[in-house]
Order: C-alpha cells, then structure tokens, then sequence
C-alpha cells in the first residue's frame, strides 16, 4: 500500500482579514427587468453561468458569456444588457472592505480593461471550473441557512479570491487604507442624481462649502475628469440610453438632459463618441433587430 504525506512547512496569514461577503445573489432574463445604472460603496464579482450580452460600465459596454468573470470595484456605476435569444443566467457577489488592483493586467490580451472615472472594470474568462463549483456551494449553504453558514461562505470567498489571485495576476487593496474623499463622493452623487439641472461650480462649491476652484481640482484629482467634464459625460451616458430604449425626439432628449440645444447635444454627443445621436439610435435598433 503507498502512503504519501504533504507536510505544510509554513503556513501563511490570510491577507483578506477585512473583506466581507455581504451576499450571493443569482439571477436569469425573464424579460421582465431593465437595465438600470447603479454603484455600490462596496465590490462585485459578476460570474456568468449561461447566456450572452454585455457588460456597461460608466459608459463603456463589452460583451459577456459563459464562463467570463467581472470584476467591479466601488462606486463603478454598472448594468448588464441579455440578449433575448440567449438569456443571461449569473451569480453576483458583494465584497466589503477590498477593492482590486490590475497593474499587472492592464495590457493583458485575454481580458478586458477598463479605467473609469470612479474606479476600474476587468473582465476574463476563466476556464477554472473549480470557480463555479465555489460559487454554487456558496448558494446552497447561503438558501439552506444551516449552523455557521457564514463561516462557511466566507471561507469559500478566501478560497475563490486566492484562486483569482492566482491565475490572473490580480492584487488586493484594503479599502480601509485608502482614504476616500467625503466631499468629492458627495459631488459625484449629486452630479449623478441632477444631471438635468443647470449646474455650475459655483452650485457644487456651496453645496459642499468649499472654494470653487479647490474643490474642481480636488474632484478632478478623484476621478480624472473636472466636474463639468463629468456632468458632460454622464448626460452623454443617459442619452444613449435614451436614444435605445425611448421614442423621444432628439430636440426632446437634448432638453431632458439638461442641454441648452439640440445642436450642442448633438456636437458634444458625437465628439464623444463619434457618431451623432441619430446615427447610434439607427445602429442600435439595426444591431437589435438583427439579434
């Protein structure tokens, strides 16, 4: 009879002693949701367990199937798009106290990077089937609710995150280290929540009582993008919105995201992204008709 024996010389200490899981979430298309923008002060992994569509993060989209990973830090504004012939099926966790790191992987060429203004996107496609059998543990101790469920669950999220460490090259940053700007998160949200309106910096700077032109540039140091550069970004953002899923004119969608006309909507729209509101509204529908 053999009898083989691994002995661990050195066992090192867990460097995810501040992470969380705060829930497994699981989801289908049924047709019966729409994709709606929204951020968390917190991480997500998004699995896809079957299905096509794409991902949109602050504004940018890329395609997404089964198998494929995405990784959301903090206070990313997202959605998922599915394509009706082929519904999206996936499994969502929500990490507290860690964010991630993807210097080594900007330039990977089997993934997709993103930077955005409030934090970066990746996605991949792992091929490592021992990640969904986690997941799915996970959901059964989680419906199941039996004794030290929890501790279960976040054992298997320790497990998960070493696994994705350790084939992707990613790296971890506790969030407690890295300070977040109270007074710039505050703008961001308003900007987010008044888009439409007539906002100026001078509007911004009484809101958070600060001089005008250190609180732009403290802003601009947070998320790359001066204030009104961001508000300019996120009503080009809801218009594309706009532009696929309502029948508003585009003289009407300019006055609802706040434009002072619909020539400056259509001259911004088109410099960011290279066709005019007109031209994407054609090309979604086309795109759409074909799927």
């Amino acid at each position: 009879m053999g009898n083989t024996r691994h002995r661990i010389e050195n066992i090192k200490p867990t460097y995810f002693e501040r992470s969380k899981l705060l829930y497994v979430s699981t989801s289908k298309y049924e047709g019966d949701w729409q994709s709606i923008f929204h951020s968390h002060p917190f991480s997500e992994l998004f699995y896809v367990v079957n299905g096509s569509g794409s991902f949109v993060a602050e504004g940018s989209e890329f395609p997404v199937g089964k198998n494929d990973m995405v990784v959301i830090n903090p206070h990313v504004q997202h959605t998922e798009k599915s394509l009706r012939t082929s519904p999206l099926e996936y499994i969502v966790l929500g990490i507290d106290g860690l964010s991630f790191s993807f210097e080594n992987i900007a330039s990977a060429q089997d993934g997709i990077y993103m930077q955005t203004p409030a934090g970066a996107v990746y996605k991949y496609n792992t091929q490592n089937a021992n990640v969904y059998a986690y997941l799915n543990i996970m959901l059964e101790e989680i419906t199941g609710k039996e004794e030290n469920y929890e501790t279960v669950c976040q054992n298997l999220l320790e497990v998960l995150l070493v696994c994705m460490l350790r084939n992707d090259n990613l790296s971890i940053v506790q969030n407690n280290h890295k300070v977040l700007n109270r007074e710039c998160t505050q703008i961001k949200n308003y900007l987010d929540a008044n888009y439409a309106e007539n906002i100026t910096l001078d509007t911004l700077a009484s809101l958070t009582h600060m001089n005008k032109y250190y609180m732009a540039h403290a802003f601009t140091k947070y998320t790359g993008l001066s204030p009104i550069n961001y508000l300019l970004q996120k009503r080009i953002q809801e218009g594309k919105s706009l532009l696929e899923t309502s029948t508003c004119s585009i003289a009407q969608i300019s006055t609802m995201l706040g434009f002072s006309s619909q020539s400056y909507f259509s001259q911004a729209f088109k410099k960011a992204t290279g066709k005019t509101p007109i031209q994407h509204r054609s090309e979604f529908r086309k795109q759409k008709q074909e799927n």
